[in-house]
């Protein structure tokens, strides 16, 4: 019988897929998942160019199918894994939702839920920053890249 170890860099590598699935659409390079109990519940992708609509974010998409899944609105069993760190929008749905646990790639430093003072998440929220950082920000950056070329 074969052990099946669960991580943080294994879990962020399914979101890095959702992220490149983003990328091939030529959408903004960002994945999800939710995980419960070690397994994922829910994938997601930015899908705001598709769909029209600014809210269409990994994170969003991923805690609707989350919440659908468990049938039930409140996620604290659940961890969050996300290539870049989260705005500020969809900090408030991760703290609505009551993430047990956020853990996310780079960091966003022109809009990332860090750049206000005080905590948006839920103040049981524990969060894991860095996991797999320099791999999700190469691939935003050759997102970007390739938009001005």
């Amino acid at each position: 019988m074969e052990l099946t170890v669960f991580s943080n860099e294994s879990f962020m590598r399914e979101a890095l897929k959702e992220a490149q699935k983003a990328y091939d659409a030529d959408e903004v390079p960002v994945g999800a998942i939710v995980v419960c109990q070690n397994k994922i519940i829910a994938r997601a992708h930015n899908l705001t160019e598709r769909l029209n609509d600014v809210t269409a974010h990994a994170e969003m998409q991923a805690i609707t199918s989350a919440a659908n899944y468990l049938n039930g609105k409140y996620l604290n069993e659940c961890t969050l894994y996300v290539t870049l760190e989260p705005c500020v929008m969809c900090a408030g749905a991760i703290s609505w939702a009551q993430f047990g646990k956020i853990v996310y790639g780079a960091a966003d430093t022109k809009r990332g839920f860090n750049l206000i003072t005080h905590s948006l998440l839920h103040p049981k929220t524990e969060i894991v920053s860095g996991i797999l950082a320099d791999e999700s920000a190469e691939l935003l950056k050759s997102f970007f890249q390739k938009k001005r070329e």
